[in-house]
Protein backbone atom coordinates (compact mmCIF):
# COMPACT_ATOMS: atom_id res chain seq x y z
CA UNK A 1 0.00 0.00 0.00
CA UNK A 2 1.63 3.59 -0.95
CA UNK A 3 1.96 5.76 1.69
CA UNK A 4 1.59 9.62 0.86
CA UNK A 5 2.11 13.05 2.60
CA UNK A 6 0.16 15.51 1.79
CA UNK A 7 2.50 19.36 0.76
CA UNK A 8 1.34 22.31 0.47
CA UNK A 9 4.91 24.59 1.62
CA UNK A 10 8.17 23.46 2.25
CA UNK A 11 7.72 19.90 1.44
CA UNK A 12 6.97 20.90 -2.27
CA UNK A 13 10.21 21.89 -3.15
CA UNK A 14 12.02 20.16 -0.15
CA UNK A 15 10.15 16.68 0.72
CA UNK A 16 13.36 15.57 2.47
CA UNK A 17 12.24 11.92 1.57
CA UNK A 18 12.54 9.43 -1.63
CA UNK A 19 9.14 10.36 -3.85
CA UNK A 20 8.27 7.19 -6.41
CA UNK A 21 5.67 9.89 -8.04
CA UNK A 22 3.20 13.16 -7.35
CA UNK A 23 0.40 14.28 -8.09
CA UNK A 24 -1.56 17.48 -7.96
CA UNK A 25 -4.15 17.49 -5.37
CA UNK A 26 -6.79 19.27 -3.44
CA UNK A 27 -7.57 18.94 0.72
CA UNK A 28 -11.12 20.22 1.26
CA UNK A 29 -11.97 22.11 4.80
CA UNK A 30 -7.89 23.44 4.90
CA UNK A 31 -6.47 26.66 3.92
CA UNK A 32 -2.77 27.06 3.40
CA UNK A 33 -2.10 30.25 5.50
CA UNK A 34 1.01 32.28 7.39
CA UNK A 35 -0.52 31.22 10.61
CA UNK A 36 2.52 29.60 12.18
CA UNK A 37 4.95 31.91 14.27
CA UNK A 38 8.54 30.31 13.61
CA UNK A 39 10.94 30.29 16.46
CA UNK A 40 13.33 27.68 14.89
CA UNK A 41 13.35 27.28 11.27
CA UNK A 42 12.80 30.78 9.93
CA UNK A 43 12.54 32.70 12.90
CA UNK A 44 13.78 33.01 16.47
CA UNK A 45 11.53 33.35 19.61
CA UNK A 46 12.98 36.98 20.20
CA UNK A 47 11.87 37.81 16.57
CA UNK A 48 9.59 34.61 15.08
CA UNK A 49 8.99 34.43 11.55
CA UNK A 50 5.97 32.72 9.82
CA UNK A 51 5.82 29.74 8.22
CA UNK A 52 2.94 28.42 6.52
CA UNK A 53 -0.02 25.78 8.08
CA UNK A 54 -3.14 24.25 7.14
CA UNK A 55 -5.79 26.35 9.17
CA UNK A 56 -9.03 24.53 9.49
CA UNK A 57 -11.71 26.35 8.07
CA UNK A 58 -15.20 25.01 6.70
CA UNK A 59 -15.54 25.12 2.50
CA UNK A 60 -11.98 26.64 2.65
CA UNK A 61 -9.78 23.87 -0.08
CA UNK A 62 -5.94 24.36 -0.25
CA UNK A 63 -4.11 22.98 -3.48
CA UNK A 64 -1.06 20.67 -3.30
CA UNK A 65 1.00 17.89 -3.84
CA UNK A 66 0.18 14.58 -3.15
CA UNK A 67 3.63 13.17 -2.27
CA UNK A 68 4.07 8.98 -3.26
CA UNK A 69 6.76 7.52 -0.75
CA UNK A 70 9.35 5.62 -2.38
CA UNK A 71 8.14 1.92 -1.27
CA UNK A 72 10.34 0.73 1.31
CA UNK A 73 11.00 4.04 3.05
CA UNK A 74 7.76 4.79 4.78
CA UNK A 75 8.97 4.08 8.07
CA UNK A 76 12.15 6.32 8.04
CA UNK A 77 10.45 9.24 6.57
CA UNK A 78 7.33 9.22 8.73
CA UNK A 79 10.21 9.64 11.64
CA UNK A 80 12.03 11.96 9.42
CA UNK A 81 8.68 14.24 8.61
CA UNK A 82 7.80 13.90 12.28
CA UNK A 83 11.08 15.26 13.80
CA UNK A 84 10.74 18.11 11.19
CA UNK A 85 6.78 18.98 11.33
CA UNK A 86 6.65 18.24 15.26
CA UNK A 87 9.48 20.04 16.27
CA UNK A 88 7.48 22.70 18.48
CA UNK A 89 3.97 20.89 18.58
CA UNK A 90 2.34 23.34 17.07
CA UNK A 91 1.48 20.86 14.04
CA UNK A 92 -0.89 18.04 14.10
CA UNK A 93 -0.30 14.94 12.30
CA UNK A 94 -3.41 13.89 11.23
CA UNK A 95 -4.53 11.34 7.80
CA UNK A 96 -6.69 13.34 5.71
CA UNK A 97 -8.18 12.61 2.66
CA UNK A 98 -6.85 14.20 -0.82
CA UNK A 99 -8.10 14.10 -4.02
CA UNK A 100 -5.84 13.80 -7.00
CA UNK A 101 -6.22 15.30 -10.38
CA UNK A 102 -6.59 11.79 -11.69
CA UNK A 103 -10.06 11.69 -9.77
CA UNK A 104 -9.11 9.46 -7.38
CA UNK A 105 -8.74 10.06 -3.49
CA UNK A 106 -6.33 9.03 -1.29
CA UNK A 107 -5.19 9.23 2.46
CA UNK A 108 -2.60 11.01 3.16
CA UNK A 109 -0.17 12.28 6.13
CA UNK A 110 -0.92 15.93 6.69
CA UNK A 111 0.28 18.53 9.10
CA UNK A 112 -2.37 20.78 10.34
CA UNK A 113 -2.14 23.60 12.44
CA UNK A 114 -3.15 23.16 16.15
CA UNK A 115 -4.85 26.34 16.52
CA UNK A 116 -4.77 26.11 20.41
CA UNK A 117 -1.06 26.27 20.36
CA UNK A 118 0.88 29.42 21.42
CA UNK A 119 2.49 30.10 17.85
CA UNK A 120 -0.70 29.90 15.89
CA UNK A 121 -1.61 33.59 14.75
CA UNK A 122 -4.46 33.31 12.36
CA UNK A 123 -5.77 36.11 11.16
CA UNK A 124 -3.18 38.44 10.98
CA UNK A 125 -3.45 40.40 7.45
CA UNK A 126 -1.40 40.19 4.55
CA UNK A 127 0.41 43.76 5.34
CA UNK A 128 1.52 42.53 8.50
CA UNK A 129 2.97 38.70 7.36
CA UNK A 130 4.96 40.55 5.00
CA UNK A 131 6.09 42.73 7.51
CA UNK A 132 7.08 40.18 9.98
CA UNK A 133 7.95 37.62 6.41
CA UNK A 134 10.53 40.33 5.32
CA UNK A 135 13.11 40.80 8.72
CA UNK A 136 12.92 37.54 9.98
CA UNK A 137 15.62 34.91 10.37
CA UNK A 138 15.68 31.73 11.74
CA UNK A 139 18.16 27.90 11.72
CA UNK A 140 17.37 27.10 8.57
CA UNK A 141 17.33 30.49 6.80
CA UNK A 142 15.74 33.83 6.08
CA UNK A 143 12.14 33.59 5.89
CA UNK A 144 11.90 35.48 3.01
CA UNK A 145 14.06 32.64 1.45
CA UNK A 146 10.99 30.24 2.44
CA UNK A 147 8.42 32.55 1.04
CA UNK A 148 10.24 33.15 -1.99
CA UNK A 149 10.57 28.77 -2.92
CA UNK A 150 7.06 28.32 -1.90
CA UNK A 151 5.75 30.95 -4.49
CA UNK A 152 8.06 29.90 -7.03
CA UNK A 153 7.31 26.09 -6.45
CA UNK A 154 3.86 26.46 -6.78
CA UNK A 155 3.73 28.78 -9.57
CA UNK A 156 6.05 26.13 -11.21
CA UNK A 157 3.57 22.99 -10.50
CA UNK A 158 0.99 25.25 -12.10
CA UNK A 159 -0.61 25.84 -8.62
CA UNK A 160 -2.10 29.60 -8.22
CA UNK A 161 -2.15 31.12 -4.83
CA UNK A 162 -2.93 34.55 -5.04
CA UNK A 163 -2.27 35.43 -1.47
CA UNK A 164 1.68 34.18 -1.61
CA UNK A 165 2.33 35.70 -5.19
CA UNK A 166 1.06 39.18 -3.53
CA UNK A 167 3.33 38.24 -0.41
CA UNK A 168 6.26 37.45 -2.29
CA UNK A 169 5.48 41.09 -4.45
CA UNK A 170 5.46 43.10 -1.60
CA UNK A 171 7.81 41.37 0.49
CA UNK A 172 10.65 42.18 -2.60
CA UNK A 173 9.61 45.64 -2.33
CA UNK A 174 9.96 45.71 1.32
CA UNK A 175 13.61 44.48 1.34
CA UNK A 176 14.53 46.20 -2.13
Amino acid sequence: MTMWVFGYGSLLWNPGFPVSHRSHATLHGYARSFCMRSIHHRGTEEHPGLVLALDEHPGARCTGLALAVEPGHEERTLDELRERELISSAYVEKMLEVHLDSGKTEMAVTYVIDPDHVQYCGGLTLEEQARIIAGAVGGRGPNTEYLYNTAEHLAEIGLNDPDLEWLAQRVRSLTA
